[in-house]
């Protein structure tokens, strides 16, 4: 199964269509908000929710949307990163409630080769997130730098295979 793509893989264009998708559940939503220390009631509160707010009941909080489809996008996008550079932007279209279904795409935006080092290259891409019901909910672009094939296949040259760990023989 591949995992990532080397700098020559990515075409301008291209769309990678991220499965599977993920169900978020109230669960997943509390222990995300728990672990970042974001207690804002509109998350964690079903009574503020239902009472205080616009939506009449809990919102995932959104860094969780963000990091999910982040996440999804590894094994097409990101699996052979060398760097995640940058986000340059980042959007919460709609909300996402406990029970929705959340699936992503991502497409290539540009390419470049790095100016300094020539085993490498930085991709652009975008990547959106929608629910069951095809409402986007989440868009973000970012940069990410990415091995040519050369330098795999330099480094297995060298005895190191660069997508497989080596560990000490235990005898």
């Amino acid at each position: 199964m591949q995992f990532g793509r080397y700098y020559e893989e990515f075409e301008v264009g291209a769309v990678y269509r991220h499965w599977p998708g993920k169900t978020v559940t109230e669960y997943d939503d509390h222990l995300f908000c728990l672990l970042t220390m974001n207690h804002h009631p509109l998350h964690m509160d079903a009574h503020y929710a239902a009472t205080a707010s616009q939506f009449k009941r809990n919102v995932v909080v959104g860094n969780y949307i963000y990091s999910l489809l982040l996440g999804m996008s590894v094994p097409d996008v990101s699996g052979k990163a060398i760097a995640n550079l940058e986000v340059e932007s980042l959007r919460h279209v709609a909300p996402t409630f406990h029970g929705d279904t959340i699936y992503g795409e991502t497409t290539v935006l540009d390419k470049r080769e790095s100016g300094s080092k020539p085993d490498r290259g930085v991709v652009s891409v975008e990547t959106r997130g929608y629910n069951q019901d095809g409402t986007m909910v989440c868009v973000f672009r970012r940069k990410v730098m990415v091995p040519k094939r050369e330098y795999a296949a330099s480094a297995v040259a060298e005895g190191v295979d660069p997508e497989r760990p080596s560990f000490p023989d235990p005898r």
